[in-house]
């Protein structure tokens, strides 16, 4: 697998590349390298470990708590909670290590490691490093008594994360109906729970885990379903939760989609409003739309731009103090009441400006204007030149000159293919599709192999 820690843990193929073995040793690893670091001084160590509903996740876990415990740390297994539930416990319970089996959104077959530490904050890179740098030494085993222990969790842990949620909305959601597609995941059971708890009347789709069908054709995902259901029921809206529901997308009444910037828009003014926005600013990443941008510049709003990736976003929030950020894919991060993205919390936020303000979901995004957007692969080219290269560069700035400032550039190496991505946006979808052809074009011929 090379270097084991991606942007979001360890992830890969479950009981391949992601095995029991390979469970155990990271755990124990982690906790001699957290331990090395101060982090369990003067006490006896705790963890919380969760996962999503995928069948590899039950030995996984398994793994996971007998690695902890082996090495002297004290497990709560609370069983199958959203990755966000995980962070809030961690921090909520003071405990000193989080640990969760999921692959979030990713197929079935799937599965990953992604470990907390105190505080419910992702793990820096270099104590990712540093676990990576101690998989299988030797080491002294504590012996009788200095064994941790390990718990199941009874349902506790659901019930105080629900409590957390409903607690961060000040407006009751009596009168709503919401559709929610728990896409057979880790909120089938805590998201219908928290939405009813707040006063919703909620209609449930999904939320039947069996293993294997985790996001299979549902979620945030496939909201094609969500879709259908917000119509046949009549609700005023509809939400739809990833795999491990740190994600969340949204539907109007009529059944059109509300996606992550539409609903970073409609959080934006909220907490500005409330006067809860820091510094008056939302970060996002360079794929959110342009319409995006225009709408919070003209509602008095900063945008700060990260590169593609949740981690990069949580830095520049963590860095310059901010209090809101995101993705166009739902991964919406508020910083008040959570220490990573959480798509139960974005549904209770966005269905309480809805209750609190009388207008609909569609009134709401309608904030954001999406401009028409265009993307072309182009294969079989040298990525490692585009940045580089001068006459492609000029065309660029030629394109981005053409458009002005209701229109943007942008290109984007693939990770694992030869193959350079050319996305436009546009005044109009006419526009877009011939500014992206004719770049192509020039990507083509200027970086081919």
């Amino acid at each position: 697998m090379g270097r084991l820690f991606g942007t979001d843990g360890v992830r890969g193929l479950a009981n391949r590349d992601v095995t029991a073995e390979l469970a155990v040793d990271l755990s124990v690893a982690a906790a001699h390298v957290l331990g090395a670091r101060g982090e369990f001084a003067g006490h006896r160590p705790r963890a919380v470990v969760g996962r999503d509903s995928r069948i590899s996740g039950e030995f996984l876990s398994a793994a996971v708590a007998a690695g902890l415990a082996s090495a002297g740390v004290d497990v709560n297994n609370v069983g199958v909670l959203p990755t966000p539930a995980v962070a809030y416990l961690t921090a909520h319970l003071g405990v000193d290590i989080g640990v969760v089996l999921s692959a979030s959104h990713n197929p079935m077959p799937d599965n990953g490691i992604k470990f907390l530490a105190r505080g419910g904050h992702k793990l820096d890179d270099d104590v990712e490093q540093a676990i990576e740098a101690r998989l299988t030494e030797d080491w002294d085993r504590p012996l009788g008594g200095d064994v941790g222990r390990i718990r199941l969790d009874t349902g506790n842990a659901g019930d105080l994360y629900v409590e957390h949620l409903v607690s961060t909305i000040g407006t009751r959601l009596d009168g709503l109906r919401i559709a929610v597609d728990c896409a057979n995941g880790a909120a089938s059971e805590v998201g219908p729970a928290a939405l009813r708890e707040a006063g919703a009347d909620v209609v449930v789709i999904n939320a039947s885990p069996d293993g294997r069908n985790i996001n299979e054709k549902c979620g945030s995902t496939h909201p094609e379903q969500l879709q259908a259901a917000v119509v046949a029921s009549e609700a005023d809206l509809g939400v739809a939760f990833d795999g491990d529901a740190d994600r969340c997308l949204a539907v109007d009444a009529a059944g059109r989609l509300v996606d992550g910037d539409q609903i970073m828009g409609v959080l934006a003014l909220t907490l500005r409003d409330a006067g809860r926005l820091a510094q008056d600013t939302l970060v996002a990443t360079v794929m959110s739309n342009l319409g995006l941008r225009l709408a919070m510049t003209a509602a008095g709003i900063t945008t700060v731009v990260t590169s593609v990736g949740d981690r990069y976003v949580l830095e520049a929030m963590r860095a310059g103090g901010y209090s809101l950020g995101g993705e166009q894919s739902g991964h919406i991060i508020m910083a008040e009441h959570a220490t990573t993205g959480d798509g139960l919390l974005t549904a209770l936020q966005l269905a309480a400006r809805v209750a609190s303000t009388g207008e609909s979901l569609e009134q709401l995004a309608g904030i954001v204007q999406r401009l028409p957007q265009t993307l072309v692969n182009v294969p079989g080219v040298d990525k490692t030149r585009a940045d580089h290269d001068g006459p492609l560069q000029d065309a660029v700035r030629a394109a981005e000159a053409t458009l002005g400032e209701t229109g943007r550039v942008l290109l984007r190496s693939s990770g694992t293919e030869d193959l350079v991505r050319v996305m436009v946006e546009a005044a109009t979808q006419a526009d877009a599709d011939r500014v992206a052809r004719d770049l192509a074009d020039v990507v083509a011929s200027r970086l081919a192999l």
